[in-house]
């Protein structure tokens, strides 16, 4: 429904290098770190739907509606800051009443805490992304850094 009413079709090309982005970097995570995920998605209405299902549902069909809505509507100014502190709120809630369903797992130290500042993270790099794709791309990789020193195996300890 948020499709129909909020996506502007006509100009979807402005954002899809940015959507891209998203997807690549989402599916390269669960690729390597397909045994040792930060989180995972859980089905409760039938066995087969799992994680892998799950996420590429999420990657190919939610999150293009929701960066071309968030980038169309993003405003100037101080206002941005409201508007994207609004976006990491919702997107946090949403994944609270998720895990409080049993609908989100948290793994290897992962928490709701740390979902907040990867909103945070995620909604200034998609943003960052669509004005400067290059700084974007040199501005991941420390944070990539970051994360895999606070979370993840040691290289070798991956498949």
């Amino acid at each position: 429904m948020f499709a129909y009413f909020f996506v502007d079709w006509k100009n979807w090309r402005k954002y899809y290098s940015t959507i891209q982005f998203f997807i690549i970097c989402n599916l390269l995570y669960n690729f390597i770190f397909y045994n040792h995920t930060l989180w995972r998605y859980h089905a409760v209405t039938v066995d087969w739907l799992n994680h892998t299902l799950i996420d590429i549902t999420f990657s190919f069909f939610i999150v293009p509606v929701v960066i071309i809505i968030y980038l169309r509507y993003y405003p100037k100014g101080k206002k941005q800051y409201l508007y994207i502190g609004i976006w990491i709120a919702y997107f946090t809630i949403i994944e609270f009443l998720f895990y409080k369903k049993g609908l989100f797992i948290y793994e290897n130290n992962w928490n709701l805490f740390w979902s907040g500042v990867f909103n945070l993270i995620l909604f200034t790099m998609v943003r960052m992304h669509y004005k400067r794709p290059l700084t974007a791309l040199i501005v991941s990789i420390p944070i990539i850094a970051i994360l895999l020193i606070l979370f993840h195996p040691s290289l070798n300890d991956l498949k």
